[in-house]
């Protein structure tokens, strides 16, 4: 056994295992606790349309069954509402498995992978199993994607570069107008991967979309997820938008059945229940100016959120804002897994959740003081 140790690549020795945020039950078994508010995983507090929950009863009578290992429903569904053909969407078990299938097929060892700092923890851990570098690059003063210096960060070693937009965990945008000119002059040798998990809760004008460039630049790659607005966090299925010979490469090396059966009725209706998915965002849209303002009132620096979560700094260690709102029922994220000492990232839910998240922070603030 030893030898076998031994012989694991440096890189995944080097790795921390990904901290997922701490789950409902897990804090109610740590401190006996009967309430719980989660707003630590960026998890739809709505859920998903009543009709995805039917489809996913209905279909349970088929799971003896193998799934569709193309996806064809789904496929068609999403090329139908794209206007995109079915050689150019890849599928996955959660955007994570993309990313981690993407960095097996285009890295070698000692490669580079650009990415802003803070990001998604995600990426460098994809990077690194796969034995390449990660190159950070610390987002600017307004807590952006700092393009031009991760521009000038290219090497002959660079194999792609990463951007979360909006940013997980800072919740920031960049315009369309700043990608696509980052696009045009970043060579088409290196692959620039666009992460939008959560796109459809942007309301600025100005957001990239991206699926009318692909064409145009065929080292573009949009990734998206159905965890988010559509509430199927549980379910693990994400997908990209890019060149068809790369989603050809990528389907070599997934696993035959990587999308379940469930997962790809539930999407299929996910994608048939926009108005569901209009409430979700005008739940989003009022609940984050509600936060805002008791932000505001409590003096707090945050930071002005395109996505379903937000940063707040609470002048504390956020380990320990962190510890002492769990004991009092609540689970948050604390920003010094991303390098932010005394921020905390929050998901936004419903105006209960929230108001109990306000005063719980309240209470642990006046304890501080």
């Amino acid at each position: 056994m030893k030898k076998i140790i031994d012989n694991i690549a440096d890189g995944v020795k080097e790795m921390n295992r990904y901290q997922a945020g701490k789950s409902i039950e897990e804090v109610q078994e740590e401190y006996g606790l009967e309430k719980i508010v989660k707003l630590a995983s960026n998890e739809n507090p709505l859920g998903p349309a009543i009709q995805v929950i039917d489809t996913i009863q209905s279909e349970a009578k088929n799971i003896s069954l193998y799934p569709d290992s193309d996806s064809r429903e789904l496929k068609k569904a999403l090329s139908e509402k794209y206007q995109l053909d079915k050689e150019r969407i890849f599928l996955g078990n959660g955007s994570d498995e993309i990313l981690d299938l993407l960095m097996t097929l285009i890295l070698n060892q000692g490669d580079e992978v650009i990415q802003a700092d803070p990001a998604f923890i995600k990426y460098e851990l994809a990077v690194k199993s796969r034995g390449g570098k990660s190159i950070k690059v610390p987002v600017d003063t307004d807590y952006k994607h700092d393009l031009k210096a991760m521009e000038a960060e290219i090497t002959d070693k660079t194999k792609a570069i990463l951007i979360c937009n909006p940013n997980n965990p800072t919740g920031t945008m960049l315009k369309k107008e700043e990608i696509e000119s980052f696009l045009e002059r970043v060579s088409d040798e290196i692959l620039i991967m666009v992460d939008q998990a959560y796109l459809e809760y942007i309301t600025a004008e100005s957001y990239f979309d991206g699926i009318e460039l692909l064409e145009k630049h065929s080292n573009l790659m949009l990734m998206r997820t159905f965890s988010k607005v559509y509430g199927l966090a549980g379910m693990r299925i994400g997908y990209a938008l890019t060149d068809p010979q790369l989603v050809d490469y990528l389907n070599r090396i997934r696993g035959p059945f990587n999308v379940n059966r469930l997962a790809q009725k539930a999407a299929v209706t996910a994608l048939e229940s926009q108005s569901h998915v209009e409430i979700c965002q005008n739940l989003n849209d009022k609940e984050k100016n509600f936060l805002y303002q008791k932000f505001e009132e409590l003096g707090l620096e945050y930071i002005e959120t395109h996505a379903n979560f937000l940063m707040v700094d609470t002048q504390m260690t956020a380990a320990e804002v962190f510890r002492k709102l769990q004991q009092q029922g609540v689970i948050i994220r604390p920003g010094n897994q991303f390098g932010m000492d005394s921020w905390i990232r929050v998901t936004i839910g419903t105006r209960a959740d929230n108001e109990y998240f306000i005063r719980k922070l309240k209470s642990v603030l006046k304890e501080g003081e």
